[in-house]
Parts: structure tokens; sequence; C-alpha cells
């Protein structure tokens, strides 16, 4: 019976995904428009981020679409297909559970953000007035 459910749910993500990432494309939202020294000195804070994602996750693709909005170059890393990156969000948080944004300070200490809504109001309080 797991198995058939694991299966199943393993074919619906075949099916939904494409479409999933197309709508994710079709809906992208602008960017905030910043002087290119303030973008340059936001692109240098998200340099200590890192988004661990599943591809067509819908919570993954609600904090993409945030990170696109606040115009954020943050690195994403794919835990879904990448056993390396999936390890790491293990050891990082306990279990691979995503959207998962790492947040390492300047003296090497890493923080973990595992809730979409966590996340983007971490990047809106961190990064949406400048």
């Amino acid at each position: 019976m797991k198995t058939m459910v694991k299966l199943f749910f393993k074919t619906l993500r075949l099916v939904l995904g494409p479409f999933m990432r197309l709508w994710e494309l079709i809906s992208r939202p602008k960017g905030i428009v910043r002087a290119s020294l303030l973008q340059a000195e936001v692109d240098q804070q998200c340099s200590s981020l890192v988004l661990y994602q599943f591809t067509t996750c819908p919570f993954c693709i609600k904090v993409r679409q945030e990170m696109r909005r606040l115009s954020l170059n943050i690195e994403r890393r794919d835990a879904q297909k990448d056993a390396k990156n999936r390890a790491d969000l293990i050891e990082g948080v306990g279990q691979p559970k995503v959207p998962c944004l790492k947040i390492t300070d300047s003296t090497g200490n890493s923080q973990w953000l595992v809730e979409s809504g966590e996340i983007i109001s971490y990047l809106r309080g961190r990064f949406a007035n400048g």
C-alpha cells in the first residue's frame, strides 16, 4: 500500500510538474529596480543565503516568486535530485523539508528557516526597503 501511495504521488508530480513550472514562468513578477550600487550591496548580502528547494514544490515556487519580486540573487540548491544537497539539508534541519533558507552570518554560524511564510517574512524584512 505504501508503495502504491508513493507511486501515485510520483506520477502526479511528473504530470503536474511541467504545468507548475510553466505557471511560474507566466506569472513571473517584476523585480524591484534599485540603483546599481545599492543592488550590488544587496547581492553581497545575498551571498550568505542559500535556498534549498524542489523545482515543482508549490511552496518553493512561492518563495522564488518573492525572490524575483525583491530582485534577490540567492543561490538555489536542488534538494530533490542532488544527493549532496539533500544530505546537507538533512544535516542542517533534520529532515528533507523544503523550502529551506540557510542564513550564514559573518562568523560562519548558520540558521535555517523552513516554512515558506517565515522565509518570505525574513526576506521582506531584510530587503524590501532597500
